[in-house]
């Protein structure tokens, strides 16, 4: 393995691709622990020691690396990139103009990039207004605790804070790019690795000093089995054989070829978490706005990781967006149309409609097993949450999720890089 390791820095493109990534990754842990004007560090400090109480804070959280509760520059983090691409790729197949952009290849593919960037800037401005709104003490719902981070609170100071925030978006957005670009794997995701990976240390410190070193062992073991399953389902796929006819071109033959349709099981990735998750966060904004006792008394009893109706709801929520979203991304009529087209075929069965059917009916038993798996996965530190009574739990499905798929698609990459120059890879 350290033989392996050495092979990316005796290739010197590779090594400065690695290098470079770092220190993106550097900067954004930096502008992610550096507050924004108006902020009192002493508040910021009791609100982290709060934030491990409330499931909506601590999950929104998760993803900003802990610069969330920091209201650090970079405090939104890259969810109104996230937000706004799965709100992108929902709308292609709704309104014409972007599913001509889609289909438009390379040059449509930019436009919607530019749409998805005028997006995120819209999203982190609304999202950075909310949040300025709601730590200065009016959201106790969403903070868990009723505390004012913001004490020489003042409109112009407010639209500064704003501003703050949405320039650190836009900028968390322009280092993802550089990344993509000039560094080693996609960019979004590297940074939600960094993210996620760096808040489980505090986390396990957290678990054992709440439930000793015999409930902490026994969630590092259950965590353990949870990653060997994760590495092994996020591997599973079904290829669906591809042959494309032989076509004669002036004196040339073209075709004759086989390929094929890698089907993975987990095809929705975290997405349907997130989705769940932000229809979960609906009720407790609700409840700041809604004046009745009964239901803002069900909110904070019922809308947490540790109570049954949440798992329950989260649960079959996970299940539904599953289904919802590879549905959506992978269209079984679009998908035989382009087979058609391109003059390809699955063996045994008739282009078109026929094509169609064997595709759907594939695709649904896949994402059968691929939905109850993400479902289970997410569910399971809730359950043990609510069995022992604990409030914070670092190793989060949704964390191993991200780690595992991020990890292995980087190494994919790294991989590719190593073989074109003739060394051995980290993948079997």
């Amino acid at each position: 393995m350290l033989s392996r390791l050495a092979n990316i820095f005796r290739v010197a493109d590779l090594r400065n691709k690695v290098l470079f990534t770092v220190t993106i990754i550097a900067l954004y842990q930096l502008g992610a622990n550096v507050p924004v004007p108006g902020v009192s560090w002493a508040k910021v400090q009791t609100l982290e020691h709060q934030a491990s109480t409330s499931g909506v804070l601590g999950f929104l959280n998760l993803f900003s690396g802990g610069a969330l509760i920091r209201l650090a520059i970079f405090g939104l983090g890259v969810m109104p990139y996230i937000t706004s691409s799965i709100i992108i790729q929902l709308l292609t197949t709704v309104i014409p103009k972007l599913e001509e952009w889609r289909d438009q290849g390379a040059v449509g593919q930019r436009k919607i990039t530019q749409a998805t960037r005028y997006l995120t800037v819209a999203l982190a401005l609304m999202q950075s207004t909310g949040l300025v709104y709601a730590f200065h003490g009016h959201d106790s719902a969403l903070l868990g605790v009723n505390i004012d981070l913001i004490p020489k609170f003042s409109v112009a100071l407010a639209a500064f804070m704003v501003l703050c925030l949405t320039a650190g978006t836009a900028f968390v957005m322009w280092l993802a790019e550089l990344i993509t670009q000039r560094g080693v794997g996609q960019g979004m995701s590297i940074l939600i690795f960094a993210n996620v990976v760096a808040s489980i240390p505090s986390g396990g410190r957290t678990i054992l000093s709440e439930g000793g070193a015999t409930k902490f062992g026994t969630i590092v073991v259950i965590s353990l089995v949870l990653l060997g399953i994760i590495v092994f389902m996020e591997q599973g796929q079904r290829r669906i054989p591809v042959t494309f006819a032989k076509r004669v071109v002036g004196r040339r033959m073209y075709g004759g070829s086989s390929t094929y349709i890698p089907l993975k099981v987990n095809q929705s990735g975290v997405i349907p978490i997130i989705f769940a998750s932000s229809v979960l966060y609906i009720p407790v904004l609700f409840s700041n706005v809604i004046p009745w006792h009964s239901f803002q008394s069900f909110v904070r009893t019922n809308i947490q990781p540790t109570s049954l109706v949440y798992i329950s709801i989260y649960f079959v929520l996970i299940l539904a967006f599953t289904f919802f979203y590879v549905y959506v991304a992978f269209d079984p009529h679009q998908q035989a149309d382009i087979i058609r087209k391109q003059g390809g075929f699955i063996p045994g069965i008739r282009p078109g409609l026929p094509t169609e059917r064997y595709l759907g009916r594939i695709l649904s038993r896949i994402t059968v097993v691929g939905a109850i798996f993400l479902a289970v996965v997410a569910v399971v530190p809730s359950v043990l949450m609510s069995l022992w009574h604990l409030t914070g739990f670092p190793f989060y499905g949704t964390t191993l999720l991200i780690a595992v798929g991020v990890a292995l698609e980087t190494m994919r990459q790294i991989d590719s890089q190593l073989m074109m120059r003739n060394y051995e890879g980290f993948l079997k």
